[in-house]
């Protein structure tokens, strides 16, 4: 009898320890996801000085939407957390696409080769974000599952594991991702 009750605790600490486990690696797994989006727009951030510059150069009275680009993008650089990331990101899409249309304006900017360049790794750029948003979202799914299914969610309760906030664009306007390439310059 004693024997089948210290099995059965045995068992029992065991499942408990599995399934902290479990959380604790769903965790890792979501901090690691948001420190790739990190890495991501840390390379959109760092590209936008050299767009508005290039910019800058054939568009000098336009100085309005490249200040508003830079000042979404220092915004951005600044936010913390998910959604506040998405706000500001989402402020800093629609700023690039002033830039950018600008370029249909300017038809010279257009013919310029490091303009180009930076639409290409702009876009590059973009898609690897899409990739890291999607990536962290799947994980932070996966973990806010686990946490509210029973009995996962008594582990998570007991050690403090709460729900982390998915990575959305805020409006539909804003899941667009800004035009980055022209037709060829006439």
């Amino acid at each position: 009898m004693i024997l089948a009750l210290g099995a059965i605790v045995v068992l029992l600490v065991v499942f408990v320890i599995g399934m902290y486990n479990g959380l604790v690696r769903l965790k890792v797994q979501c901090d690691n996801a948001w420190s790739d989006i990190d890495v991501q727009l840390k390379r959109r951030y760092d590209l936008i000085p050299n767009l508005v510059e290039t910019v800058k150069g054939y568009a000098a009275h336009e100085k309005g939407t490249l200040e508003a680009v830079l000042a979404a993008r220092n915004q951005a650089m600044n936010t913390q957390g998910p959604a506040a990331k998405a706000e500001a990101e989402g402020m800093l899409t629609s700023a690039l696409r002033q830039v950018f249309a600008l370029a249909e304006a300017y038809p010279q900017l257009k013919a310029v080769e490091s303009f180009t360049q930076l639409q290409q790794s702009l876009s590059q750029i973009e898609d690897s974000v899409q990739n890291a948003r999607r990536y962290y979202n799947a994980v932070v799914r996966d973990l806010n599952t686990k946490i509210v299914q029973f009995p996962s969610n008594i582990i998570a309760g007991m050690f403090n594991i709460t729900p982390r906030q998915f990575f959305e664009i805020a409006t539909p306007v804003e899941r667009d991702v800004p035009k980055v390439s022209f037709g060829a310059t006439t």
